[in-house]
């Protein structure tokens, strides 16, 4: 029978369909709404699909339990997800959980108890009592996390004053309010070709309707600013703006600048944002009271409500690509979310993805250029080192003329950034008596050595263990010996080379959180004079005083399976290079490369970027390797390697024959086994005109892992191990 009184609610697992529930008397559901159903013993939060439906006559079905009386999830939101579940091959409710996350801001706001000093005096007074109570001297009442991270103690002290009377509640109103941004607040007066890029990108937000336009510019050309005036657009018409960025560890400045340009703090959504924030900022990018929020790629999956624009900073960044669960990429899915809701994306960069410059070179996309910096600073120059030449004694890392080209900078009181994208002391660690090599007892990798914590780690599932004294192999003792450096190895050779110079690591290691805002910080003010650090410097940073760049091993990145390898390797090292000469001091890079005739690295020296991208148009053309062709990998895993590889085997037997279709595999996964796990990989690859992911569901769509098996698909892979 057909009834309208019952509904389809979708719920954040790992399910491909709606379950039927029915509606309570006296209750209205439509779709979008927020309700609570039973499943099994247990109430789980879910969203109302559909109405309707056939219901067979003898089905036992049970009612919705509660509807939240909160903004329904509009349509559009609701298609973006089915939609997502479709292009990835995933269920439509393990994508709904990425949506839910934040379950709290469906009920009514909780009061929030904040403290001030209330003019009594402890009976028993200690250095940590002291500092809390001049903090809370001022007046203003703070909430218990609040007050202790100004006063730099542990959230029990302010709960002792709180006990002792020494601090007074006071309740504040539940959620605190977003302010309305001032479109002209700060404007900056702009160069004439960022005026006719800015005018360029308003356009394609005041026309109300889908575009994408790539902006690219070189480092410090202005980039920020030119989308600014883009947003500002979205903003006038009433609409909300999403500023999608690749690393936490760039919000900080960002939100500084946002602030500084609209004259309000935008809204902050990543995973080190405090939970009673995050409910806020969900509330208000439900109502649409959340103008402007600058988040991680999750930020998509917010309950916009009027979304006008999305700006994906950082485009050509691999970490918009989800790595665990569903395996979406932000710059895809945030070009899809305006093509269905009908507003405007603008992806920028200073090295753009070579599929975003396809798409713009096809006419699907906007092409806007910035070929200049800012005002008078210029490009760096960029020279090779060839290391095949230089006479290195053993245990260091920087050639002389590096060396000597620190030396001066730090002389002139310039700073200079010494760039090593691999974290810790050193990547392998062996016995230099029998030659065991410290493995992770979980992964098929080396553990990592990070000598100022004391500690080596696994870099892919997260163990660590202590530093033994002695070899686990033969028992010999002071015969452990790092091999190769980490940006820890190359920061001690750098303070026994430089004493007197003023030394700040950035990895992610040892910066997070606000100890990585401050180092920041202190960096644009010159507190330090010789940054080294890891893949997180050449993420967007502005060092007006930083005039050498110092690039340890260049060829580090093009030693993998990675089919981008050459590609991200060009990326890195430009954005590296790019971080000198921001200012109006000129800047220069130093790349120490045992591979100068390498093809990339003379176009790098050379500032030429058309002529690597026409070599490595040519190099994917030939292998059907995106833009050009597609590809999906399929990782097979379990916990026994023999009963894993017979299920990978088997899966051989039936793949379907298809034009323009070619499946590589199975074979062991480059990295074999992760936290336990034996892991074998296919690699499908196709044209472009092929549906790939009908392809998969043919040939996948029946297959049932059992045990500890599994099967997971990744359309438009990112990671190759």
């Amino acid at each position: 029978m057909t009834t309208d009184s019952t509904v389809q609610v979708l719920l954040p697992l790992a399910l491909d369909d709606a379950y039927t529930y029915l509606v309570p008397d006296g209750m209205t559901l439509a779709p979008g709404d927020y309700v609570r159903v039973p499943l099994g013993p247990r109430l789980v939060i879910g969203v109302v699909w559909d109405t309707g439906g056939e219901v067979p006559d003898t089905a036992r079905l049970r009612a919705v339990s509660e509807k939240y009386e909160t903004p329904a999830m509009p349509e559009l939101h609701r298609q973006f997800i089915n939609w997502v579940a479709q292009y990835y091959l995933e269920q439509p409710g393990s994508v709904l959980r990425m949506a839910l996350r934040v379950p709290e801001a469906l009920g009514a706001p909780r009061q929030q108890i904040a403290y001030r000093a209330s003019g009594q005096q402890p009976q028993k007074m200690t250095a940590q009592r002291t500092r809390v109570l001049e903090v809370a001297s001022d007046g203003l009442a703070r909430r218990t996390p609040e007050l202790a991270q100004e006063a730099g103690v542990g959230a029990s002290v302010v709960k002792g004053l709180v006990k002792a009377g020494a601090l007074e509640a006071v309740t504040l109103p539940a959620m605190a309010a977003f302010a309305e941004p001032e479109l002209n607040h700060n404007r900056v007066e702009l160069s004439d070709s960022q005026t006719l890029a800015a005018a360029d990108l308003r356009k394609q937000v005041t026309g109300r309707g889908f575009s994408v336009s790539l902006l690219d510019g070189v480092t410090g050309s202005g980039k920020t600013e030119v989308y600014f005036e883009a947003m500002a657009a979205a903003l006038a018409q009433g609409r909300q703006v999403l500023l999608l960025l690749p690393e936490i560890a760039l919000t900080g400045p960002f939100l500084r600048r946002v602030e500084e340009r609209f004259g309000v703090p935008p809204a902050e959504w990543h995973s080190a944002v405090r939970p009673r924030e995050r409910e806020r900022v969900w509330r208000g990018v439900a109502s649409g009271e959340a103008r402007i929020v600058v988040g991680a790629r999750s930020a998509l999956f917010l309950p916009w409500q009027r979304p006008g624009l999305i700006v994906v900073d950082e485009e050509h960044e691999p970490a918009f690509k989800q790595a665990e669960g569903v395996n979406y990429h932000a710059r895809d899915m945030a070009v899809l979310y305006g093509s269905l809701g009908g507003f405007p994306v603008i992806l920028a960069s200073a090295t753009p993805s070579m599929e975003s410059l396809w798409n713009a070179g096809k006419g699907r996309y906007g092409h806007v250029r910035l070929e200049a910096r800012y005002g008078k600073a210029q490009l760096p120059d960029i020279s090779l080192l060839d290391m095949r030449a230089e006479k290195m004694p053993s245990g260091e890392w920087m050639a002389p003329a590096l060396t000597q080209a620190v030396a001066e900078t730090l002389g002139k009181g310039d700073q200079a950034l010494l760039f090593l994208n691999r974290r810790g002391y050193a990547p392998l660690t062996l016995c230099r008596t029998c030659g065991f090599r410290l493995a992770c007892p979980q992964c098929a990798s080396w553990l990592v050595e990070h000598r100022f914590r004391g500690r080596l780690a696994c870099h892919h599932c997260g163990h660590e263990e202590p530093v033994p004294d002695a070899c686990p192999s033969c028992g010999s003792e002071n015969t452990l010996v790092p091999c190769g450096p980490g940006v820890e190895r190359l920061a001690e050779e750098a303070t026994q080379r430089f004493p007197d110079a003023k030394i700040a690591i950035l990895s992610s290691d040892l910066s997070r959180g606000v100890l990585l805002r401050d180092t920041l910080q202190a960096i644009a003010r010159g507190d330090y004079n010789l940054i080294i650090g890891t893949q997180l410097v050449a993420k967007g940073h502005h060092f007006p005083q930083l005039t050498l760049a110092g690039v340890i091993d260049a060829d580090l990145a093009l030693e993998t399976t990675d089919p981008r390898a050459g590609e991200r390797t060009w990326q890195m090292l430009a954005q590296v290079s790019g971080r000198a000469g921001r200012g109006d001091k000129t800047g220069r890079a130093l790349v120490q490369t045992y591979m100068p005739d390498h093809p990339l690295m003379q176009a790098l020296a050379a500032g030429d970027r058309d002529g690597f991208l026409a070599h490595e148009s040519d190099i994917r053309e030939r292998a059907m390797l995106p833009p050009f062709g597609r590809m999906a990998g399929i990782i097979i895993s379990g916990s026994d390697r023999d009963e894993t590889g017979r299920f990978a085997q088997s899966l051989l037997r039936t793949v379907p024959d298809a034009k323009d279709v070619q499946v590589l595999g199975p074979a062991p996964a480059p990295l074999s086994m992760v936290r336990g796990r034996h892991r074998f990989r296919y690699l499908v690859m196709c044209a472009r005109d092929v549906d790939i992911q009908a392809y998969l569901r043919q040939w996948l769509g029946g297959i049932k892992p059992r045990g500890s098996l599994r099967l997971a698909i990744d359309v438009d892979p990112y990671s190759f191990l």
